[in-house]
């Protein structure tokens, strides 16, 4: 019994590691910054939201840009559906920064 709960408990563990990575990749999740920008403002106020609201609202406005993007791209068959770091990083560059 004690192997079988430590086999569920490795599998549940490297699951859990491997979505981890995968929110931090930056080639998956383009709100990096934005994300930690929000959780190091919450820390510094103590996790008073009402003092994170600027953070907050920047981080949706990342998340619903690049969602957009991502259909976008589908629809036109492009792969993969999220452009990499680099290929965002040459989107906003030409666009002269970010537009959110």
């Amino acid at each position: 019994m004690q192997k079988l709960n430590l086999l569920v408990f490795l599998s549940s563990q490297t699951q859990m590691d491997k979505n981890t990575r995968k929110l931090r990749s930056q080639d998956i999740n383009p709100c990096i910054e934005e994300s930690d920008a929000s959780q190091k403002c919450m820390d510094a106020y103590h996790y008073d939201k009402s003092m994170c609201s600027a953070y907050f609202q920047r981080y949706k406005n990342c998340r619903k840009y690049w969602h957009n993007i991502m259909v976008q791209r589908r629809r036109d068959g492009v792969k993969p559906d999220m452009p990499t770091a680099a290929e965002r990083l040459e989107m906003l560059g030409a666009m002269g920064g970010k537009p959110y």
